[in-house]
């Protein structure tokens, strides 16, 4: 039951004991990672004349996982992870070539755990949120998603996961467990590559990007009787030029809390997102704009033996101050899987998306797919 709770419960007491004596060994090396796919029949209202598929072959297969991981001679536990993504087009050789999304290198010990370079910082990696029960799917942060995601230059973000510092270099600090509680620190001084900077030459143009990042986040996990609890706590808050407009900045924050509760082979969880001055891709507005975006999400699954059902819900609202609208995106997600062994699960994917998006006259339009999906974990 505890392994149905999301968030890092994986980030136990770790530590930062500087010491000079190197681990005799060589660091072991693992290599992994996840493909799911799935056929879906889908059911999509036309936008202004233009129709869609009602077929479609959805793909997740973009990231390698690489580890090496080693206990040096003074008990400290020291490694790197990187996560090569391979490209997207696979027919026309554009923007196919592989690169290393996350690239970071780690120390922890008694003392906690430090993290340096490209990857999610401490918000992202300690938040809890609807359980998963589709292999390889969710409806909080989905892989696969059969609803157009963008529509009049807006775009949604279907995630309650803080999203600001995304994968751009960082530092970041996990305090040890005190008490089943654990806090996190990150800082991200600029966030122009969304992904590991290419190298060390140079420094970053100020103007360009978010910058000045702080997150600061705590979770909890830990069980009530027959209850298993885990739940997070988080603020972002970074400095931003507008691109748009030179000589105007804005203060972006983003705010959320996440709650799991494990029993019986029940997972019941949620979370709720705001953020204000952020655009949807990440790109800071001025204050003046007044955007804000709030999301909120909630499902519960149940697992016994290799089976895993539920349902799922998630809503997405965004103020758009300069023009004085709003746009409201909702999704509901049901079916399950079934685990056959050795990292192989099917299931059954059932979507129903709702777009309202006033501006610019005014678009409504809704999505209904079903889908068969097979996912591999090697």
């Amino acid at each position: 039951m505890k392994k149905m709770l999301l968030g890092t419960t994986a980030l136990i007491s770790a530590g930062l004991i500087a010491g000079p004596v190197l681990a005799s060994d060589p660091l072991t090396v693992t290599v992994g990672g996840t493909v799911t796919a799935g056929f879906y029949a889908i059911d999509h209202d036309d936008i202004g004349g233009t129709s869609f598929s009602e077929t479609a072959v959805k793909l997740v297969a973009r990231n390698i996982d690489i580890n090496a991981e080693g206990t040096l001679d003074n008990g400290m536990v020291a490694g790197v992870t990187a996560t090569l993504s391979l490209g997207d087009d696979w027919n026309y050789h554009v923007n196919n070539d592989a690169t290393f999304r996350e690239l970071f290198v780690y120390l922890e010990g008694g003392l906690g755990r430090f993290e340096i370079g490209g990857t999610d910082g401490a918000a992202f990696k300690m938040h809890y949120t609807s359980p998963w029960f589709v292999p390889g799917n969710g409806v909080d942060s989905p892989n696969i998603l059969n609803v157009v995601a963008a529509t009049a230059g807006v775009g949604f973000r279907n995630s309650t996961f803080s999203l600001m510092g995304a994968d751009a270099n960082k530092v970041t600090y996990f305090t040890p467990r005190f008490a089943s509680f654990q806090l996190g620190l990150s800082y991200t001084p600029d966030t122009s590559y969304n992904g590991p900077n290419p190298n060390g030459l140079g420094v970053a143009v100020i103007g360009t990007s978010l910058h000045d990042v702080i997150e600061v986040a705590v979770n909890y996990s830990g069980t009530f009787g027959n209850v298993d609890v885990g739940a997070d706590g988080f603020y972002v808050t970074g400095d931003g030029d507008n691109v748009f407009l030179p000589g105007t900045s804005s203060d972006p924050e983003e705010m959320g809390f996440g709650l799991n509760l494990g029993f019986g082979g029940f997972t019941l969880g949620g979370a709720w997102y705001n953020s204000e001055d952020l655009f949807t891709t990440s790109i800071p507005m001025p204050s003046l704009a007044g955007i804000e975006e709030e999301v909120w999400t909630a499902g519960v699954s149940y697992a016994t033996g290799p089976w895993t059902v539920g349902v799922s819900y998630l809503e997405d609202e965004i103020e758009i101050g300069f023009v004085g609208a709003s746009v409201d995106v909702n999704t509901w997600q049901a079916g399950g899987g079934y685990n056959l062994g050795s990292g192989v699960d099917i299931g059954l994917d059932v979507q129903k998306s709702d777009v309202d998006l006033p501006i610019l006259g005014g678009i409504s339009y809704d999505s209904t797919s079903a889908g068969l999906v097979l996912s591999v974990s090697f």
